[in-house]
This record gives C-alpha cells, structure tokens and sequence, in this order.
C-alpha cells in the first residue's frame, strides 16, 4: 500500500466491469466507504435485493425505477435516493440508457472484486 494519504485514480485505471446483464460499473474504497459508478443500458434489472451498507444512489443521466417497499420512485438526472442498509429493493432502468454514481459505508464486499487500482 502506498505511503500517500490519499488515493489518485487516473482515467485509465477506472475500467468499467460487468454486473447484472446491461450494467456495468468501477468501484474504488477506503476502508469505511465505497464509490461506484453505473452504466446501464435501457430495460436493465437488478432484481430485488438488500445489503448490509448504507446506500445513497445519484443519477447523472437518465432515469431509474426503484421499487422499495411497495412503493415505486423514479429517480432522475440531479436526483438523489437514499436506502438504509437491510432494506429490499430492486431497480430498474426505463427506455433510455442511465449513469449513475452510488456511495456505500461501509464498502460492499460483493462489489470490491471490481475494484480500481490507483
């Protein structure tokens, strides 16, 4: 590990790996937080789930469907959800592609796999 208290990540370090069909996403961490950054096409599923971290999901571009406890909130470009860590969910994309950036605390384990390398 390097002796900098900080960690740089040029462009070219941040390569895109798959996820749930028609989404793909980089990842970078500290020990207490995770960001991660989607691309999904249209008509893409993350199925029902939940986690132990704490979620806050901003949309860049497009917009995505979360169905979260019966209830279904469309969250746009500039728009902000924010998900309690253990809550079921599942998101969707609509009819047009979406990016997106998510923060976790603490880091996902099942998303460090995919972790970019300074």
């Amino acid at each position: 590990m390097s002796s900098k208290p900080y960690r740089y990540y040029p462009a070219s370090s941040l390569r895109l790996k798959p996820d749930v069909p028609g989404a793909q996403y980089f990842a970078v961490a500290l020990e207490h937080s995770m960001l991660t950054y989607f691309e999904v096409a249209p008509s893409s599923v993350f199925a029902e789930h939940r986690h132990a971290s704490e979620q806050i999901t901003l949309v860049l571009s497009g917009t995505l469907l979360f169905r979260v406890g019966g209830e279904e909130i469309r969250v746009g470009p500039g728009e902000v959800i924010a998900l309690p860590g253990d809550v079921p969910h599942a998101v969707l994309s609509l009819d047009e592609a979406v990016t997106a950036v998510d923060a976790w605390s603490p880091p996902r384990p099942s998303l460090q796999a995919a972790l970019s390398l300074p």
